[in-house]
């Protein structure tokens, strides 16, 4: 080989581990806020939506304290004990790639299925602000990586 490393050493999108974070808290904002506004826009269809936002709006908060956080909180561990530059796409394990593509389907399968609108508007509520609430953890650690130096 003519050159000391592969070719695709010379392609890799790598940076430093604190931009790691950003990736992943704007996806995981990006796919709240996406829920979230499928979910309104289906509520805006029903008679009584308030007990359906409501519902939504609770679960939203059990499903970040008790899932998304824990998920988040490993992930920035994960990114935090990184040494050196990293490739930008390694934000999240390669596991984690095929669990989003899972739930991509299922999100797929749901909205295509014959349950009614309002009450997957509570599912996406709950999914879609869990996600959202956990993405600031996200943004808060680059913040103190940055800020550490």
């Amino acid at each position: 080989m003519i050159f000391n490393k592969p070719l695709f050493y010379k392609y890799n999108p790598a940076v430093n581990k604190e931009y790691l974070l950003l990736p992943a808290g704007f996806m995981w904002m990006g796919v709240g806020i996406m829920l979230i506004s499928f979910a309104f826009r289906w509520l805006r269809e029903t008679p009584d939506p308030l007990p359906f936002m409501i519902t939504g709006l609770a679960a939203g908060v059990a499903v970040y304290r008790f899932g998304f956080l824990k998920i988040a909180l490993k992930n920035i561990n994960r990114i935090r004990n990184l040494e050196g530059k990293h490739c930008f796409f390694s934000f999240i394990t390669f596991r984690s790639y095929t669990l989003i593509l899972f739930m991509i389907g299922l999100g797929i399968t749901l909205r295509h299925s014959h349950i009614p609108r309002q009450w997957l508007s509570m599912i996406y509520n709950a999914i879609g602000i869990g996600l959202t609430m956990s993405s600031l953890y996200y943004f808060s650690n680059f913040y103190l990586l940055k800020k550490r130096g």
